[in-house]
């Protein structure tokens, strides 16, 4: 694929944790797609890419997963990535540019928050604005990255004032407070919390009807590998990858 060359400097920290999905090892080895992937895809992605891996024996696929502020700015920047998926369309905005036309800002899940407690609910948080009552220990996302926002959002329609104990730069890293007891609560994305049920339990609010988010995926402009990045983004939108979404908790558009 064609297109007007982007500069080559890029923050490294996302492809620190980088997943390698094989396609296959024969010959000269298969086509590796890299993926720019939001921190709350990435129990689901790592399914859809092993589908992918063995339904697309020329292709490999790698994720880097991180908050999608983070990785936009890595496309924007010059990352070497093929695709990238972020976690609502406000983080896509300031890219498209970085994005091929064909495939610019297609809605592929969508997600809305919920409260995880610890298990057991020991500070008996059973509704938003119990994350208001003084004492009670909140970690939030930073209101750069889309969990953020949309926490600013809900609160904000439950007229509920928060001291956050923490602001998190993606919405595992705010999950993991309260896994860990350093947290009372979080506001994290649904699909999160139920991968995490062994550790958190979850508190639906009825503000969340406030508090949703697309996810758009696309691919980017210059892709070193622009065929299988296509090909690994109609995988996403096919009844496979639907499934699996649909699985983890993810709505559908």
């Amino acid at each position: 694929m064609t297109g007007r060359p982007r500069p080559r400097r890029w923050l490294a920290a996302p492809l620190a944790a980088v997943l390698a999905v094989p396609a296959c090892a024969a010959g000269g080895g298969p086509e590796e797609v890299m993926v720019l992937a939001a921190s709350s895809l990435t129990e689901v992605f790592d399914q859809i890419g092993a589908d992918f891996a063995a339904e697309n024996q020329s292709y490999a696929v790698r994720f880097a997963y991180a908050g999608s502020s983070v990785l936009a700015a890595q496309a924007r920047n010059g990352a070497p990535a093929d695709v990238i998926a972020l976690a609502s369309a406000a983080s896509l905005a300031p890219i498209l540019d970085e994005t091929t036309p064909e495939s610019r800002g297609v809605t592929f899940a969508r997600n809305q928050l919920v409260i995880a407690v610890p298990e057991g609910n020991p500070a008996r948080v059973t509704r938003l604005a119990d994350l208001g009552r003084p004492g009670t220990r909140v970690a939030l996302c930073a209101e750069q990255v889309p969990c953020g926002a949309l926490a600013v959002r809900a609160l904000a329609a439950g007229r509920v004032i928060v001291r956050p104990v923490t602001l998190e730069q993606d919405v595992k890293a705010a999950l993991s407070k309260v896994a860990f007891g350093e947290a009372d609560a979080a506001l994290v994305y649904r699909t999160d919390a139920a991968a995490a049920a062994d550790r958190v339990d979850a508190v639906e609010f009825a503000e969340a009807s406030d508090a949703v988010t697309d996810y758009p995926i696309a691919v980017l402009r210059g892709a070193p590998h622009a065929a299988g990045a296509r090909v690994f983004v109609d995988f996403v939108l096919s009844e496979s990858g639907r499934q699996r979404l649909r699985a983890a908790g993810f709505g559908l558009p």
